[in-house]
This record gives C-alpha cells, sequence and structure tokens, in this order.
C-alpha cells in the first residue's frame, strides 16, 4: 500500500498516478479521512495528557487537605475517559475507513513507466530468435491442441469430465515434459543464485493482502470452506515468508524460486484463449522473487528479466520484451517488462512471464524492512520484485508449436533431453 504521509505531501502527483493508471481514486475523500483521524489523534493526546496531569494533582490536593478540588479532579479524570472512549472509536472509524481506501489504491507508476492506456500502448525493447517460416520447409504448422491431442500427450475432454471447462490432463510424454520443463526451470534458476523453496498451495487472507490479490481482487481466486485459498502463484508465499521480518542489508538481495501448482478463476476472460492450455484454472508455474534495496530494485529487476529470458533462450524460443504502460501493469507493479512467446497458432507473440518491481507497496502491506546500520538508524522498508520463470503450460504450448515436425511429431528441445530420459521426439504412442 502506499505510505499515508506521501500521499498527504503528494496529491497532485498521486492523482496524476491514478489518472494515468485508469483507477479511481477520491482526494477528497482521502483528505477528509486523514483529517479526521489526524484530529482525533491530536485530541486524544490533549486528553490523555490532562488526564495525567489530573491524576498527578489529586495526591497533591488530598495531602493539602483540599478534599473538595481532589474530588473536582476525580470526576474531571472520569469525564476525560468518557471523552477518550468516543474519540478513541471515532479514530478507529476514521482509521478503518482509510485503511480499506489505502488497500483498494494500487501502487504509483514508475517514472520509466510509460504513459499509455492499454496494451496496444506498451512499448517493444527487444527480440530475441526468428520464427520458423513452415511455409517455407513445406507443410502447414498446427496448434498445440490439436498436434497434443493427435499425440496423446493432451487429453482437454477427460479433464472437462474430472473437473471442469478449462482443465486438462496430460498423459504419457505429456506428463514427462510438464515435469522436465518444471525440473530444468528450478534447477536453472537455482545455478543462479536463487533459494529453491517448497511451498503450501493455500495461504491465509493475511497471505493474500500482503501482496495484493486481496481485498480487491477476491473475484480471481478459489476460495476454500474453511476460509483458505488455492494460491494464484507462488509470488503469495515467497513475498509472505518475511512478513513482518527485519533482514539485515547484507542480506539483500535475497533471491528465491519456487515450483507450485496455481489456480485462477480467470473471472472476466469469457471468450479469451479458450483453445488449448493458454488461459485455463489450473496451471505449473516456477516463480522467482526478491527482496533488494531501494536504490538496487531496478537493476535487480533488469536482472530478473534476464534470469527468466536465459530459460526462453535455452530452450531455442523466439520471444519479445516488452515494457507494460500505465494503463495496463498489474495493481503492485510501479513498472513491468513481459516476455512473450512466439507462438505459430496466434501468428504472433504470447506473454509467458511477467517481471515486476513493487517498490515499497507490498512490504508496507506485509511489514518487511531491512536495517542498514552503517547508512541509516532503525529500519526501512525492502522493495519487492516478482517475476514468472516459466509459466510451465504456455511453455509447453510453445514448444509443442515451435517444435514441430512435418509428420506431427514433436522435438524435444536439446536441453530438456537429459530431463526426458534420453528421449529425443514425442512421437504418439
Amino acid at each position: 500500500m502506499l505510505d499515508v504521509k506521501f500521499v498527504r505531501d503528494n496529491q497532485e502527483a498521486v492523482a496524476e498516478a491514478m489518472k494515468n493508471r485508469h483507477a479511481s481514486w477520491d482526494a477528497s475523500r482521502f483528505s477528509e479521512l486523514d483529517e479526521t483521524r489526524r484530529a482525533a489523534i491530536a485530541k486524544e493526546e490533549a486528553l490523555q495528557a490532562e488526564r495525567n496531569a489530573a491524576s498527578k494533582s489529586i495526591g497533591a490536593m488530598m495531602a493539602a487537605g483540599q478534599k473538595d478540588e481532589a474530588e473536582a479532579a476525580k470526576e474531571r479524570v472520569r469525564a476525560i475517559n468518557d471523552e477518550l472512549a468516543v474519540i478513541g472509536k471515532e479514530r478507529e472509524a476514521a482509521d478503518a475507513a482509510l485503511n480499506e481506501l489505502m488497500m483498494s489504491t494500487p501502487n504509483i507508476p514508475a517514472d520509466s513507466t510509460p504513459v499509455g492506456d492499454d496494451e496496444d500502448d506498451n512499448p517493444e525493447v527487444r527480440r530475441w530468435g526468428t520464427p520458423r517460416d513452415f511455409a517455407a520447409e513445406g507443410f502447414e504448422s498446427k496448434p498445440h491442441w490439436d498436434l497434443g491431442t493427435d499425440l496423446g500427450i493432451i487429453d482437454f475432454e477427460r479433464g472437462v469430465k474430472l473437473a471442469k471447462s478449462r482443465f486438462y490432463l496430460l498423459g504419457g510424454l505429456g506428463a514427462r515434459l510438464e515435469r522436465s520443463l518444471i525440473n530444468f526451470m528450478a534447477d536453472t534458476h537455482a545455478s543462479r543464485g536463487y533459494k529453491e523453496w517448497w511451498c503450501p498451495a493455500m495461504a491465509n487472507a493475511t497471505t493474500l493482502t500482503g501482496t495484493g490479490q486481496l481485498p480487491k481482487f477476491e473475484e480471481d481466486l478459489f476460495k476454500t470452506t474453511n476460509g483458505l485459498y488455492l494460491i494464484p502463484t507462488a509470488e503469495v508465499q515467497l513475498t509472505n515468508i518475511h512478513a513482518g521480518e527485519v533482514l539485515d542489508a547484507s542480506q539483500l538481495p535475497l533471491k528465491y524460486c519456487a515450483f507450485t501448482p496455481c489456480f485462477r478463476e480467470e473471472a472476466g476472460s469469457a471468450g479469451r484463449d479458450t483453445r488449448g492450455i493458454i488461459r485455463v484454472h489450473q496451471f505449473s508455474k516456477v516463480e522467482m522473487v526478491k527482496f533488494a534495496k531501494p536504490e538496487e530494485s531496478f537493476d535487480d529487476l533488469e536482472g530478473m528479466v534476464a534470469d527468466a529470458e536465459n530459460i526462453l533462450q535455452k530452450l531455442g524460443l523466439p520471444y519479445r520484451v516488452i515494457s507494460l504502460c500505465t494503463g495496463d501493469i498489474g495493481f503492485s507493479a510501479a513498472k513491468t517488462y513481459d516476455l512473450e512467446v512466439w507462438l505459430p497458432s496466434y501468428n504472433g507473440y504470447k506473454e509467458i512471464s511477467s517481471c515486476s518491481v513493487c517498490t515499497d507497496f507490498q512490504a508496507r502491506r506485509a511489514n518487511i524492512k531491512y536495517r542498514d546500520p552503517e547508512n541509516f538508524k532503525g529500519s526501512r522498508y525492502v522493495h519487492t520484485l516478482n517475476g514468472s520463470g516459466l509459466a510451465v503450460g504456455r511453455t509447453m504450448a510453445a514448444i509443442i508449436e515451435n517444435y514441430q515436425q512435418p509428420d506431427g511429431t514433436i522435438k524435444v528441445p536439446d536441453v530438456l533431453v537429459p530431463y526426458m530420459g534420453g528421449v529425443e521426439v514425442i512421437a504418439p504412442e
């Protein structure tokens, strides 16, 4: 969440940032609640000081035989306590309303985040690799949903039978390919300094509030009957590992990664990517998270993007990097790069990783700080970063489509062959 003092002192900048984000922002409501809260605190402090002074004077009055004055002082103390109870409720109500407002207010975009309305305004940063020209090779490419079905490695009908639409089964070498990708991604990130974690697939409301999924995006989450939620990404768990903690500056940046299943309701996505395994309710993902010093976090973002690109390059998948504009970045992000892999079935690029720096937005919500006694007194909020490294299902779809051969088989990328037990080609079983 945003720092209330920052918002108070930078009203015009906040209003402009929310306008660029296309986010609702009621500046007058903020000022009203902030002023009510501050006035209540000031009155509380004044009454407490008066009560303390009156309480101290009672003993002296009694010793001096000033019984009537002492009784009057006691009566005033009782009246002050009653006033404090009323003022306390006013302050608590203002606190709760202000907190609710701030919890639903997105992060301030970084100065380097391009201003724009939607995904059409996202500038391209760079490209890597060249998409195959299947026509020049003498055959017409097929989409992964047809190839996977023909090979018997993806079963959409039975996935729906077992659950509902937007679920699927992987069988045989399809299941092996999924597991191979997970191990390859986790091993690669671990070799680049990320500590691997194995996380719960469920989280409580406090944890999801810490990273910004709650309260604003509850409709996007699967909720259990006992109040827990299925996680939409390992970012939720990895970021909250240090919730309520104070880290040491010498530890930073901390680099974590984890594989988890991810679950999303995909509310509001009806009609989008209904074919294949691009937009589904359950998918696998290897996630990266960093905790960084504020002055280093944007450099750490570039490093995280490079770590995600490294996976795509090792797999030999063509991709591009785009910088999300203010109208397209996520709720908690200050700056985001998306990596989009080339998918022949779309004749275009499709998001496969999103890497963001959230500045101290999540750290304030989860209360994650660090100490650096050589440079400042006390503690400060860390900056948090997160990025997909990568979404496994979309990576599988990209491999199936980009590595398809004229006979309908799939060549396994060289880097995955050891993970596939030496299998070099996925053919019908």
